[in-house]
């Protein structure tokens, strides 16, 4: 079994660690609706991605005139 020889100081294993830590996200906004989104991906609230709609966003369904 491994046992470290001797014992890791705070600033080696800090040093080790200080790629670990997590970034921040950076949306962009959105061309069509303004909204926020991801980079590179298709924006959620309007369907576009590149200026042209990639999915069609259906209108609010109400479902209890559906089930009626």
């Amino acid at each position: 079994m491994a046992v470290p020889k001797s014992k890791i100081t705070r600033s080696k294993r800090g040093m080790r660690r200080s790629h670990d830590a997590l970034t921040g996200a950076n949306p962009n906004e959105c061309s069509n609706c303004g909204e926020l989104k991801r980079p590179h991906h298709v924006c959620p609230s309007c369907g576009h991605y590149a200026d042209r709609e990639v999915v069609a966003m259906v209108d609010e369904i109400d479902l209890d005139e559906d089930a009626a």
